[in-house]
């Protein structure tokens, strides 16, 4: 594992490829995918959120409320991270829309969500250069619940959006934001906090529908966003050239696939994130062959992930069973030593 030198990750430094001609009929852009995604959304929420409504008042709530959340939290998450791509839809302003509000609801400024993410791409689990390294490595169960519980994202994205509103850009936001784009993300910022305020001044004069199907639904799904975050690159290679090295992919449920919008297929995401969601299968089928067999699906590489990390708090054997791991992630037991920190 290198420590010092910086690759730029993709398909090339990974030794993946594929032909023109695949690559560019895969990465045509289409509004119809993204406009009919948003219609099926809506249309899980209404149904989900009529559950909400129907229970209120019963223990039943809460059961119906995290269906509901999850159904919230999952595709705001990730049309966010589509649309900080441009990908999700051809027409620009279309793009821009959506992922101003799917920032909104996910707590992070649009543009820092693009840059920085644009950074993450370019150097993925890179240490000391990718800005979105979420948790520290070697992930120890206290890291675990500090990153499922959402308390450490959701301190970081209020600490920055503050920062953005009184025009403070760390040395780290300012090596991966242009420096004329610093006046949008003040604004951006301070319009986010402006809404944040009123909403909480709305639920204080009696608005408590914004409580139940806006507020408690977001703190609820958003674990459910954090596990499937999570096993994106938790307990891969750090600093390595290859994607394939830093990136795990999983099998995945036909529900799950629609929430997460075939992020699941996460390797292949970052082999080429030039390709549109809608396109992701497809983008797995030429690359198979190419590529490690996925992992298992959610639950299985979650609870997995947490057997490890469990064990490397106990001073145990830390080996994965059922899942790809990079090799210094393994130990017979013994301390823990930190190979990096969380940037974000």
């Amino acid at each position: 594992m290198t420590t010092n030198t910086f690759i730029a990750t993709n398909a090339a430094s990974s030794g993946i490829t594929l032909e023109r001609k695949t690559l560019k009929a895969l990465c045509r852009r289409s509004d119809l995918p993204g406009l009919i995604y948003l219609g099926k959304w809506a249309l899980a929420l209404g149904i989900s959120g009529s559950t909400v409504y129907l229970t209120l008042g019963t223990a039943w709530v809460w059961p119906a409320m995290l269906i509901y959340g999850t159904v919230l939290s999952v595709p705001v998450y990730a049309m966010s991270h589509e649309t900080a791509h441009g990908t999700a839809f051809r027409t620009r302003w279309l793009n821009e829309t959506v992922m101003w509000i799917c920032a909104l609801l996910y707590l992070e400024e649009p543009l820092h969500r693009r840059y920085t993410h644009t950074n993450h791409h370019t150097y993925t689990w890179h240490v000391g250069k990718d800005s979105q390294m979420p948790f520290d490595t070697p992930m120890t169960l206290a890291v675990w619940i500090m990153e499922i519980s959402g308390f450490s994202l959701t301190r970081f994205h209020i600490h920055r959006l503050i920062q953005l509103a009184v025009g403070h850009y760390p040395e780290t936001l300012r090596s991966v934001v242009p420096e004329n784009e610093f006046p949008r993300l003040r604004w951006n910022a301070r319009s986010f906090l402006g809404i944040y305020i009123a909403i909480g001044v709305a639920i204080g004069f009696g608005a408590t529908w914004l409580w139940w199907f806006l507020i408690l639904p977001t703190l609820i799904g958003r674990p459910i966003v954090l596990l499937m975050t999570l096993i994106q690159h938790v307990e891969m290679a750090e600093n390595s050239p290859s994607i394939l090295n830093s990136t795990r992919s999983c099998r995945s449920s036909p529900i799950a696939s629609f929430l997460y919008l075939n992020m699941e297929n996460h390797v292949e995401h970052h082999l080429y994130p030039q390709v549109p969601f809608f396109a992701l299968p497809a983008l797995h089928r030429e690359l198979k062959d190419q590529l490690p067999i996925p992992d298992p699906g959610f639950w299985r590489t979650n609870l997995e992930v947490l057997s490890v990390v469990i064990r490397r708090s106990l001073g145990r054997n830390t080996k994965a069973r059922t899942i790809r791991q990079a090799p210094h992630h393994i130990t017979d037991g013994g301390s823990v030593s930190q190979i990096s920190k969380r940037t974000m």
